[in-house]
């Protein structure tokens, strides 16, 4: 019983994007960079880049029906926290050869947001809060 709590105590204290000091609506805003090529919420579907839900924990060249270059395929990469906010400050130094055409977001702030923001949508779609 006592592991358990000291587990539990510990899971909660280590900071995750969504609980650090984000601001999911500034998130939401930064997403509207992204917008233009890619989707979230329960009705996303894929556009010139893949839909977004579900991202965090997802690999990288998974989402079905989508056309993904040879090196995002090849990456290996499973989007996480850190592989996300390197992903987004420069897209083309971490997947050489990925057909993102984005050139990144150099403010870690909007980074931080973003993700945080991604991560309240689910596979489905279902955004929590």
């Amino acid at each position: 019983m006592l592991r358990t709590l000291l587990a539990i105590a510990m899971i909660a204290a280590v900071p995750t994007v969504a609980a650090a000091d984000v601001d999911l609506k500034k998130g939401k805003k930064v997403f509207r960079k992204c917008k233009a090529c890619h989707a979230v919420g329960e009705k996303a579907k894929n556009k010139v880049g893949p839909e977004l839900n579900g991202i965090i924990g997802r690999e990288a060249g998974s989402v079905e029906g989508y056309k993904y270059s040879k090196a995002m395929l090849k990456s290996g990469l499973k989007w996480d926290e850190e592989t996300l906010d390197k992903y987004l400050k420069k897209p083309k130094d971490l997947v050489k050869g990925t057909k993102m055409i984005f050139a990144g977001l150099k403010k870690e702030k909007q980074r931080k947001n973003l993700i945080a923001y991604l991560a309240t949508f689910d596979a489905d779609g279902k955004q929590s809060k």
